[in-house]
């Protein structure tokens, strides 16, 4: 059992919460979009308002990546969404971070520095070891409670997201706890029950067919994007030097024996695209499978429209249809018409659910609403509906017995 807020004490108590606010940053080092900062609103708004004193625990980037930085302007549009200050520092469990989350009143909130500056943050441990990272071990005094909103990143067992709640007690944020109860009873849902596998994550993709087919939760698997492409390939159609090279550079090429071994298994429930859409002379051009392989240099970046007859079809008669996953290279608008009315076409199922991460950009960018829940997680959807434990989920249902012994710093 997970506590939730509703079981948490707020008013006066200093509470530790993560958050997954990792953002697209703009040239000028702005946040490009903030939708993940809206998703927690919620979550810290009620905490605040209940005189909660709320530390803010987040990362943003990859060390070396273009987006790895300050959480500075997160703090500021963070002020700007909640309607009161919300202060920063640039420590994140030094003597100046503490004294920070010490100082603070019931009601404020600061932002601690990006968890990645610390080395530790990177890696993965077990929960007993993550308390005793740097992390854990100096911020852990000066907090009462810590709360995991986190659920994108709930599929990683780093410090900031399983050694907490071994030393305080841990409690589930509203985000949290929402995915929770909607991708925890995928099996109670109405059926027909259709999955939609679709962009470039094909290990994970062909990890969650074999998981809800073997379980008998899914009805009909549709394949899409990079997803549909190595199914394509296993099935024996000649996609081209394009596509197969670009299978083999993301070290994707024994995946096609597994959907080899899935189609052998379950072929009458997954649904292959009956033609794809190529760029040629700098404008879409649709093939069928049958008259596929495509011109030298010609790769498969789309669905057809065929297949979206297809499977939109399928559609019409689900009752519950869960999505993961762009039907092809959509920020090219020549080529998100896929994706587009694929999910379109799935809002008028009664029960919908998107996968996060890229799903849900390439949704916010063409505009697409109207579905029952979009998640907050790409990794962590995909993870749940293989019914495999999320180590940041798990983590929260430990007893914090350790918290009698800090020293809570008040």
């Amino acid at each position: 059992m997970i506590d939730t807020l509703d079981d948490l004490d707020v008013e006066g108590t200093t509470v530790g919460v993560r958050v997954d606010i990792n953002s697209p940053i703009a040239d000028d080092g702005s946040l490009a979009d903030d939708a993940r900062l809206r998703a927690h609103v919620d979550t810290l708004s009620e905490l605040l308002e209940r005189g909660g004193r709320v530390a803010v625990l987040a990362h943003q980037g990859r060390p070396g990546g273009d987006d790895f930085g300050s959480l500075s302007p997160h703090a500021d549009r963070l002020s700007d969404l909640l309607g009161r200050p919300v202060d920063y520092v640039d420590a994140t469990f030094s003597q100046a971070a503490r004294d920070a989350v010490r100082s603070l009143d019931d009601g404020d909130c600061v932002v601690l520095e990006n968890t990645r500056f610390y080395s530790e943050e990177y890696m993965e441990f077990d929960p007993d070891r993550a308390a005793r990272t740097q992390l854990v071990a100096n911020l852990a005094p000066v907090l009462d409670a810590y709360v995991n909103d986190a659920f994108a990143a709930a599929h990683r067992s780093q410090p900031s997201l399983v050694g907490f709640p071994t030393v305080v007690p841990g409690y589930a944020g509203r985000v949290m706890e929402s995915e929770l109860d909607v991708l925890g009873s995928i099996e109670e849902t109405p059926e027909p029950r259709i999955y939609v596998l679709g962009g470039a994550k094909v290990p994970d993709s062909i990890d969650v067919a074999w998981s809800v087919l073997e379980k008998d939760l899914a009805d009909h698997i549709l394949t899409a994007g990079v997803v549909a492409n190595v199914f394509l390939i296993a099935d024996g159609v000649d996609l081209g030097d394009a596509s197969s090279d670009f299978i083999y550079e993301q070290g994707y090429w024994d995946e096609i024996d597994r959907a080899s071994d899935l189609l052998d298994a379950y072929g009458d429930r997954i649904a292959l695209p009956r033609d794809v859409a190529v760029d040629r002379d700098d404008s879409r051009h649709e093939l069928g499978v049958n008259a596929l392989p495509p011109q030298e240099g010609e790769a498969a970046m789309d669905i057809g429209s065929s297949t979206l007859a297809y499977y939109e079809r399928l559609l019409e008669d689900a009752g519950t249809v869960i999505l993961n996953g762009p039907a092809g290279v959509f920020e090219d608008d020549r080529f998100e018409l896929g994706t587009r009315r694929l999910y379109g076409a799935a809002t008028g199922v009664p029960t919908s659910i998107v996968g996060g991460g890229d799903t849900a950009s390439a949704l916010r960018r063409l505009g697409v609403e109207g579905f029952s829940h979009v998640s907050t997680g790409g990794g962590a959807a995909l993870q749940m509906l293989t019914a495999d434990q999320l180590p940041a989920v798990s983590a929260l249902e430990r007893p914090g017995d350790a918290a009698s012994d800090l020293d809570n710093g008040h």
